[in-house]
């Protein structure tokens, strides 16, 4: 196997940096169109011989260093009793907002209630010759889409309720870490070999707020699965003014986003963790020379960095041009061949 990507996310030496792209199995590709022409978004989730096929597309087409499960964040609503639809984002009917609805929230086992998500993973190890990624979403982003409802630019409304009812707030985090934690669990039981969090939405905090409403949370989660031997990824979107703060959830890997410098990160978080990332996922829309040239900058950024991962600093656009990806592997690549 190809453990490149697990020697890095563990500060092991390395030839190169290895790649993946976040939301790599996706709209850009048009195997991936093709599919999604049959079925649904969460159909498509829910079927586990489809979500393994999509999940190895982009494997197939570049051969990149590991692969991350095709799923969604919020699909660990289900195990709430949450009913979310896509439209094409998220919608939840009916948000929380109330004490009554937090304690309405179910206690189903996400090892039966997502069960389809565990066999995806079983089949893909069967599959793989890199390493597989589990993730799920961070409590406090899916926390906000849970009382918002849908995508927002500042989720106004947990915002408030946090400053107005912090119990209630610190209630809801809790109940959400609570599934969250059996759910990653039996990823990493099923066979996930690395774990990513997201949270996306960890930006529009204060560090002070961060401190209390992301903090606690996270770390308890990377602590049970990293007692597992799983190395796992920390990505906070936007959040250059959180970067001090960030080692206290105890990640392996930090994702940064492509607004912060990744030699700016490492003195700023310490050389105590492999760092993820960043090149602008607009930076995909030039020509494959000004992509492998800004490629080139981030790995220049990160020449003496222990354990770095090449990846955007954010997903990939829906209508990334496939010689643009194209020309970041090779670039990426190259370097092995330099060194």
């Amino acid at each position: 196997m190809n453990d490149l990507y697990l020697r890095a996310a563990r500060r092991e030496p390395v030839e190169r940096s290895p790649i993946w792209i976040m939301r790599q199995a996706g709209r850009y590709l048009p195997e991936y169109r093709a599919v999604r022409q049959e079925v649904d978004f969460l159909t498509l989730c829910r079927t586990p011989e489809l979500a393994a096929k999509v999940t190895l597309q982009p494997i197939e087409r570049f051969g990149f260093d590991a692969a991350i499960l095709f799923s969604d964040i919020l699909v660990i609503a289900e195990p709430l009793g949450i009913d979310v639809a896509f439209s094409p984002g998220p919608v939840i009917e009916r948000p929380l907002r109330t004490a009554a609805d937090i304690e309405r929230l179910r206690h189903d086992d996400p090892r039966e209630s997502l069960a389809y998500v565990m066999e995806a993973i079983r089949i893909l190890r069967g599959e793989l010759k890199v390493p597989l990624i589990g993730f799920a979403g961070a409590p406090f982003t899916l926390a906000a889409y849970m009382v918002e409802g849908k995508g927002s630019k500042n989720f106004a409304t947990l915002r408030s309720l946090m400053i107005a009812d912090s119990p209630l707030a610190h209630r809801l985090l809790e109940r959400i870490t609570e599934t969250l934690e059996v759910y990653l669990l039996a990823q990493v039981d099923a066979g996930a070999q690395a774990i990513q969090l997201f949270d996306t939405w960890a930006g529009l905090l204060a560090p002070g707020e961060f401190g209390e409403f992301c903090i606690p949370y996270v770390k308890r989660l990377i602590e049970k699965v990293r007692e597992r031997g799983v190395p796992v990824t920390y990505f906070a979107m936007d959040g250059c003014h959180l970067l001090e703060r960030l080692p206290e959830v105890g990640a392996d890997v930090l994702g940064i986003d492509w607004r912060t410098p990744l030699s700016m990160a490492s003195t700023r978080v310490g050389r105590r963790h492999a760092l993820q990332g960043n090149l602008d996922p607009t930076a995909l829309f030039a020509p494959p020379a000004a992509v492998r040239e800004r490629t080139t900058a981030v790995l220049e950024e990160a020449r003496d960095l222990p354990g770095h991962i090449f990846n955007l600093g954010h997903g990939i656009l829906p209508d990334t041009p496939i010689e643009s990806v194209e020309a970041v592997v090779e670039t990426v690549r190259a370097t092995a061949e330099r060194s």
